[in-house]
């Protein structure tokens, strides 16, 4: 059964129905096993094909990246989801480019997770990887089909291949002026060979890839044409909300629906499970023909939990732990010299404890599902996710069925930030779907999104530095305490202890600092609460700390803090170029106003890497306001440069909102944050300018944009206030007006 066809739900049936496909299509396309190898053409005949009225679909078997259709119709298979981040323009944009058309001629379609496609994460968004894992790959499926279609042309014409070339989705002869279009070519096409190494255009002939371009979601979303998750429908269904224990960790011990049942539209009441990771968490789903009767009935439901001792988990208790925990050793994540002898012998000492919160994701859309349990053990699923593949996956897994069964239609993501990442939301529809043996949507309240997790963890840092009698840092150790992603997400069992946590250690290890005595750390704390990966993951806490802790230690030396970082970057890196370029770009030897400050930092990690400086200035009631941000972004290439600055705006906002507004607290085992009200995120009337400036200079390396522009944010705004204030901000979140 399925849905009502939408602009990036993929029924193939539906799809090439609605669009009356019939004759042929030439289909291009990665297969699984070739994802990374390069193009492959996966077109097999049926009979039938060449009968009159029969469909496409109903005769040949496709995995396509391309479809070109007789009509001159073209429609690219988008493989990353649309989170807010663009991929519905940038990868597809990486196809055009090579295939020499214009995107504004092209039906943009978003695949389902189908094995076709690619492995497992070949279809996910995060680590800011969709540009970073493709740019070549689909960059030479356009340059295969390209090729492919000149030489058919060549061939249809009897005139030397040289002589043809793509303009406009046309192959043109170039002596006598003769034109095609693809649409007619595409039979002849589908029946060469592939190119196994099709030439790439040279990037000065780029007529897409550099250039700034409006995004095609965007007219959908302004019109309301646009289908989130939230909005699927299908028919036969119904809707559930569910009662969670807000102790997470408890257990179900019995329910009464007499109250919920005698509510108008609600059906029935039933125990379901949420799977996150290794965690398993009961709850009671009200079922009823509308979200609002299913929402009021779960607020009559009388339900006994046995919270199993974690009622008495609180922040402050499991705070003081930590800080208890930053005086043990932990096990080595990294080590350059010798950095206790370094730091005993030299002259001058610091130490500092670094302090961020636990954050929630807070999606603009709150965690939904639509999912159809059908006989046979098939589940086909409507969804807001990170990835179809990894819907497929987690679905098959905990419904035991085979991946095989289970068709997955993504929809565009109101907001991702890494909680999408975690299909638990798809499973557990999955789940009460086959209880309940119909079609069910599933929609959290803001308050279940809010509290249920999972979150980014509480990280501390305990830093240790060493200068010489000149103030040069000569020693540096960062130990990083926390509970781990791995660890509570993983298999029981399965997480060492003995082994530093590299996600959890994330960038401490990847500073280009020339500091020869180095030493990093992490500290294990156990948690029962559910963590998962938040934009940018740990550097947006470990950043803070490092960068905050280098200021003071320039401070402590008498010297300027970007001409103490420059100073430990005699080596050529792009550390090194990024911060000349944000030296000059920000203007930061010119002198600011009096209560005015500046401060600057930088991160590389594995998503890319940035550079921000923050202008801040004292108000009357003792606070501070943030002025302006400068950000330098290290890309190497460049698609759409709007929509890299539209992302660095997107990540400051972010990274201002969990360092100046509110973590999450829990008292009596729950979080004492539920809604916006408690929970705030960052105002319009409180952004900053923003200035971005991109470094795209070529080379091998291809770096993200989605999370590079959030880790700078803290450090540099903390800097910034210590400047302008004289007063160091070690704990996150701090409030702007009571600095």
């Amino acid at each position: 059964m399925s849905a009502k066809p939408t602009q990036t739900a993929i029924d193939r049936r539906g799809f090439l129905k609605a669009v009356g496909l019939t004759g042929t299509a030439f289909a291009l396309g990665l297969s699984s096993t070739e994802a990374t190898a390069g193009p492959v053409l996966n077109l097999s005949a049926r009979p039938g094909l060449a009968q009159p009225g029969v469909t496409l679909l109903e005769s040949v078997e496709l995995t396509p990246f391309i479809i070109i259709e007789k009509s001159g119709r073209i429609t690219f298979m988008n493989p990353r989801p649309e989170i807010g981040q663009g991929t519905f323009q940038s990868v597809p944009a990486l196809i055009a480019e090579e295939l020499e058309v214009s995107l504004d001629k092209v039906v943009i379609k978003q695949t389902g997770g189908e094995s076709k496609f690619g492995g497992l994460w070949s279809q996910a968004v995060g680590g800011s990887g969709s540009i970073r894992g493709g740019y070549t790959q689909m960059r030479k499926v356009g340059a295969s089909a390209r090729e492919m279609l000149i030489k058919a042309a060549s061939q249809q014409w009897n005139v030397p291949i040289e002589e043809c070339y793509a303009e406009d989705a046309k192959i043109i002869h170039r002596p006598s002026g003769k034109k095609t279009s693809y649409g007619e070519l595409a039979e002849i096409a589908s029946k060469l060979d592939v190119p196994k190494t099709p030439a790439l255009k040279d990037p000065k002939d780029f007529k897409i890839l550099g250039k700034s371009a409006p995004r095609p979601d965007t007219p959908l979303k302004v019109t309301g044409q646009a289908q989130f998750g939230i909005d699927a429908k299908t028919p036969g269904m119904v809707y559930a909300s569910i009662e969670r224990c807000p102790v997470l960790g408890s257990k179900l011990v019995s329910f009464d629906a007499t109250q919920a049942l005698k509510v108008k539209g609600v059906q029935q009441a039933v125990k379901v499970e949420r799977v996150v990771g290794k965690n398993r968490y009961e709850g009671v789903a009200v079922i009823a023909t509308n979200y609002w009767a299913a929402l009021k009935g779960r607020k009559a439901l009388k339900v006994k939990w046995d919270h199993q001792g974690h009622d008495t988990f609180n922040s402050t208790d499991f705070d003081n732990s930590l800080r208890e925990l930053a005086k043990t050793d932990g096990v080595v994540g990294h080590s350059l010299g010798d950095f206790d002898k370094a730091y005993s012998e030299a002259p001058v000492k610091l130490e500092a404890l670094y302090e961020t919160p636990i954050v929630s994701h807070s999606t603009m859309e709150p965690m939904n599902a639509l999912a159809h349990y059908q006989p046979g053990d098939k589940v086909e699923l409507w969804v807001s996710s990170q990835g179809g593949d990894l819907v497929i996956d987690e679905v098959a897994r905990v419904l035991k069925v085979p991946a095989s069964n289970v068709k997955v239609h993504v929809l565009f993501n109101g907001g991702g930030f890494g909680r999408r990442l975690t299909q638990d939301f798809a499973s557990e529809a999955a789940l009460l779907s086959k209880t309940i043996g119909k079609p069910v949507k599933v929609v959290w309240t803001r308050e279940d999104d809010t509290t249920l997790g999972p979150f980014r963890p509480m990280t501390y840092s305990a830093l240790r530095g060493a200068l010489s009698s000149d103030g040069q840092a000569v020693a540096l150790q960062h130990k990083v305490i926390s509970p781990s992603i791995d660890a509570t997400m993983g298999e029981t069992g399965k997480y060492d202890k003995a082994k530093p946590d590299g996600t959890m250690l994330e960038g401490t290890n990847e500073q280009k600092y020339e500091i020869p005595n180095v030493n990093t750390r992490y500290v294990h704390a156990e948690v029962h609460i559910p963590l998962t990966y938040w934009r940018s993951v740990t550097s947006s806490t470990l950043a803070f700390s490092h960068e905050c802790f280098l200021d003071e230690m320039a401070h402590k030396a008498g010297q300027d803090p970007i001409a103490f970082r420059l100073a430990m970057l005699t080596k050529e890196s792009d550390t090194k170029r990024v911060l000349t370029k944000l030296k000059e770009f920000s203007g930061w030897d010119k002198p600011l106003p009096a209560g005015k400050g500046r401060g600057v930092a930088q991160w590389e990690f594995f998503a890319g890497l940035a550079g921000q400086v923050v202008e801040v200035s004292k108000t009357e009631n003792g606070g501070v306001k943030v002025d302006k941000v400068y950000c330098v972004i290290d890309l190497g290439t460049v698609v759409n440069p709007d929509t890299v600055k539209a992302q660095v705006e997107g990540a400051i906002a972010m990274a201002l909102t969990a360092a100046t507004k509110d973590g999450i607290t829990f008292e009596q085992g729950r979080a004492v944050q539920a809604n916006f009200d408690k929970n705030r995120m960052l105002r319009i009337n409180e952004m900053p300018e923003v200035e971005v400036l991109i470094l795209a200079e070529g080379g091998p390396k291809i770096k993200g944009v989605g999370e590079p522009g959030l880790p700078p944010l803290a450090p540099a705004l903390a800097n910034a206030v210590f400047a302008a204030t004289g007063k160091r901000i070690r704990r996150l979140p701090f409030d702007l007006a009571k600095v």
